[in-house]
């Protein structure tokens, strides 16, 4: 458009492109950009632009040294470039340094707005510094240009449950609760959550349902939020209910709803339960994933029923098409390739390891399990060795305590 003289550009459609080579192509294409054009140009929206890319990018010394010639050029005199300043600090972990930002931009002449304070906020509950972080929330709550938002005292809240004061999270939370936007999902989840992870079911249930009550739609985003929730109260026969409220609710079917309540009774070792929905989700003519039997052949490994663990991670494998870049867990992987190397019969591991091969690259573990295999059979492993040089898999302290076990076998 540019070059084609379609229109001339203004500062504020620099700033645009400036920023949008950056997110394309980085602040190296980005800064080639701004030095290109004209002085005039050169406003405080391009140069704020520029300094967005070098934070988002996390490049620390040239954003530092670009704000200060906003300074001197008089164009930080807006929260605008000071909040990027402080984001950076956040991305590259630098907390300490963020409320010394705050000051700057203070004694500067310059208010905070909120996202000002609650960056501060943050920065000071990372640290677990709840002094400072009441503090600031403090003076935020006094200045007479702020509207608290609910976000920052879910925020606070967020803070107090890590640090385990469960009444200040629930004041806290009380407060962002009444000044919510009532037709806001995204709100309630929020809350929802932090709830949850304070363990309070009640306030959960009630929540959801004064979701559905206010909102004109409940997504499929809204039933994740309240499935992790459940799952994380381990009140699964409630999930279960949700379940079959979602599936008749009329939204589009996505499968990370169902595979939250999955992978709970997975992570909760509970196997049977898994592999009972799937078969349900089969019987509605719903066809799991490959990803769905590997998360219950983990819930069978919590619970050492390696045998079921070994079948559901088979079944895993031979779904794959080898397009769609799926891998399986590598723990599971390392811990049933250990056991089926331990216990199962050659014709077994040779055809696990097979499968496996489809998946992923061949590794030194899954030549373990092949070994191992063949010594407890006492069956030669010369040929197995020869196969691992001629992959570049060297052996290793294992190999060499699991050959040992073929020379105690002889003797």
């Amino acid at each position: 458009m540019g070059s084609k003289g379609i229109c001339a550009f203004s500062p504020s459609d620099h700033a645009v492109q400036l920023d949008l080579i950056g997110r394309v192509r980085g602040h190296d294409s980005a800064e080639s950009y701004f030095n290109d054009m004209s002085d005039q140009d050169k406003t405080d929206k391009t140069y704020g632009a520029l300094l967005n890319c070098y934070v988002r990018e996390r490049v620390a010394d040239k954003s530092l040294s670009h704000m200060q010639k906003m300074k001197e050029l008089g164009f930080a005199s807006s929260p605008l470039s000071y909040n990027d300043l402080m984001c950076l600090y956040t991305n590259i972990s630098e907390y300490e340094k963020i409320p010394t930002v705050l000051i700057e931009m203070k004694d500067n002449g310059v208010s905070p707005d909120n996202f000002s304070y609650r960056i501060c906020i943050n920065s000071y509950g990372a640290r677990s510094d709840i002094d400072g972080m009441e503090k600031v929330l403090q003076e935020m709550e006094d200045q007479p240009h702020i509207v608290m938002d609910w976000n920052t005292y879910a925020v606070v809240a967020n803070f107090y449950i890590k640090a385990s004061l469960t009444d200040k999270a629930l004041d806290a939370l009380k407060k962002s609760e009444e000044i919510i936007d009532k037709e806001d999902a995204l709100c309630y989840n929020h809350l929802i959550s932090l709830y949850a992870s304070l363990g309070n079911k009640t306030e959960v249930m009630r929540l959801w349902e004064l979701e559905k009550a206010s909102c004109k739609r409940v997504i499929n985003r809204d039933y994740i939020t309240m499935m992790s929730a459940l799952v994380k109260l381990e009140e699964f026969e409630e999930a279960d209910k949700l379940l079959e409220e979602w599936e008749s609710s009329g939204n589009n079917y996505d499968l990370r709803v169902p595979n939250t309540l999955l992978l709970g009774y997975s992570q909760k070792g509970l196997g049977e339960k898994a592999e009972k929905m799937l078969e349900n989700r089969v019987e509605k003519g719903k066809v799991p994933t490959k990803n769905c039997w590997g998360i219950v052949a983990g819930g069978y490994l919590q619970k050492d029923n390696m045998e079921n663990a070994v079948r559901c991670m088979k079944t895993s494998l031979s779904l794959h098409d080898g397009n769609d870049g799926w891998r399986p867990n590598p723990k599971v992987l390392s811990k049933i390739l250990r056991w089926i190397g331990d216990n199962g019969k050659i014709e077994e591991v040779e055809a696990f390891v097979g499968l496996l091969k489809t998946v992923i690259p061949t590794n030194r573990e899954m030549y373990h399990a092949l070994i191992k295999a063949n010594i407890r059979e006492g069956k030669e492993v010369d040929g197995l060795l020869e196969s691992m040089k001629t992959d570049k898999i060297d052996e290793d302290k294992e190999t060499e305590k699991i050959l040992s076990s073929r020379q105690e076998k002889a003797v």
